[in-house]
């Protein structure tokens, strides 16, 4: 698989979210995951800080400007989601991809399992590990 083909004007909530209100630090587009620095910046895979996610952006924001983020519940995130599927932060900033896609020294950060066909339902879980080399 590869990470979600995400359309920004389609990035919703459903009436189960959580969300919570920060300032960009970057650049963000709706659907982007999100990490807490002392502004809301692009999460990625890459070190143990930039994969402790804080939410998916629910609006645009230049930096400076204020994001609404959802912290839990269901999302669509804008792309077609395969139901069953466990996902996780990728290594390109900002995105979502499935677990499976994760790749020896990439920090594990847990989104959600998709339930729908167009819908996440989002308990970060922040491992703070980076997934080990195979032995051998």
């Amino acid at each position: 698989m590869a990470d979600l083909s995400i359309t920004a004007a389609n990035v919703v909530k459903y009436s189960n979210a959580t969300t919570r209100t920060g300032t960009a630090g970057a650049a963000i587009t709706a659907g982007d995951v999100l990490y807490l620095d002392t502004t809301l910046k692009l999460a990625d895979t890459d070190t143990a800080a930039k994969a402790t996610a804080v939410g998916i952006a629910l609006n645009d924001a230049a930096i400076g400007q204020p994001v609404v983020y959802l912290v839990a519940g269901g999302i669509n995130p804008g792309a077609t989601v395969a139901i069953g599927t466990y996902y996780v932060i990728s290594a390109t900033a900002g995105n979502i991809c499935p677990v499976a896609d994760l790749v020896p020294g990439d920090y594990c950060t847990g989104l959600g399992w998709g339930t729908t066909t167009s819908r996440i339902e989002v308990n970060i879980n922040v491992s703070g590990v980076a997934i080990p080399a195979p032995e051998g």
